[in-house]
């Protein structure tokens, strides 16, 4: 799909879809907002899911989920994966917000992002992964995610992130390299490239700092490249740190989907 700039508003330009993975575009909202269904119900070994999306020209594109997307138990040796490439042309801006991947027991899922911004391009990326579902006592004691995100710029690479969770999910985070936090159940990252990288840092490490909910930190890797990374014992507690985060990023414009 791809979006396009034309008698003052963003407009959709093309779309083709087919299989299980589809895509509907809510009305009344501020820029093209396109609202992933995987009318499968979720990811298992063996299945093969890949969406490509670009954002033309001076448009404004947001691409998000219907709800969480959850990677099932898989057969031994098969895996489940998600390819999704995203292009952002010249004084474009595309949000990639998808909701929360809920990792099964005896899961094994392997996705990548990839993102490639013109010179002038902008970017907003956020990837929750919640490891079991805490309601229902769930403890991940054996699956497998393979996660990479990767972003460019005018071709030279900008971002670069990869993770393996192997084995016992629920204790990935108990280690000081990765959080030491050994009630870990959801996690997050948020990437942003926009000139507004700088000043959304100058607030949101102070926001990070005064709660005791989630555990968090935010970095600039360039002046216009911020990270920020969050961890917290549940889905819930989660949510409750990315939507006020995700709301002013997207100046007040986050999917309705996410406040459901």
């Amino acid at each position: 799909m791809s979006s396009k700039f034309s008698e003052g508003k963003s407009r959709l330009d093309q779309l083709h879809q087919s299989g299980a993975l589809k895509l509907l575009f809510p009305h009344g909202r501020r820029d093209i907002e396109a609202v992933c269904v995987n009318t499968a119900g979720g990811i298992t070994g063996g299945d093969r899911y890949s969406l490509e999306a670009r954002a033309g020209q001076d448009s404004r594109l947001t691409v998000t989920t219907q709800a969480a997307e959850r990677a099932y138990r898989a057969q031994p040796g098969e895996t489940g994966e998600m390819l999704t490439s995203l292009q952002v042309e010249t004084g474009a801006r595309l949000n990639w917000l998808p909701q929360e991947t809920i990792l099964f027991q005896k899961s094994n899922f392997r996705r990548n992002l990839r993102i490639d911004l013109a010179r002038h391009g902008q970017c907003l990326v956020v990837e929750p992964v919640v490891l079991g579902r805490a309601a229902m006592g769930e403890v991940i004691t054996h699956a497998q995610f393979h996660d990479r995100i990767e972003i460019f710029q005018d071709g030279v690479k900008i971002y670069h992130d990869a993770v393996r969770l192997t084995g016992n999910l629920s204790r990935s985070f108990d280690r000081p390299a990765t959080g030491g936090k050994s009630n870990t159940g959801a996690y997050a990252n948020i990437i942003l490239v926009a000139p507004s990288a700088e000043a959304a840092r100058d607030w949101l490490q102070p926001f990070l700092e005064n709660t005791d909910h989630f555990y968090g930190g935010a970095s600039l890797l360039a002046p216009d490249t911020l990270c920020c990374r969050l961890i917290a014992q549940d889905s819930y507690l989660l949510r409750k740190a990315l939507v006020p985060i995700l709301d002013r990023l997207t100046e007040n414009n986050l999917p309705r989907c996410w406040r459901l």
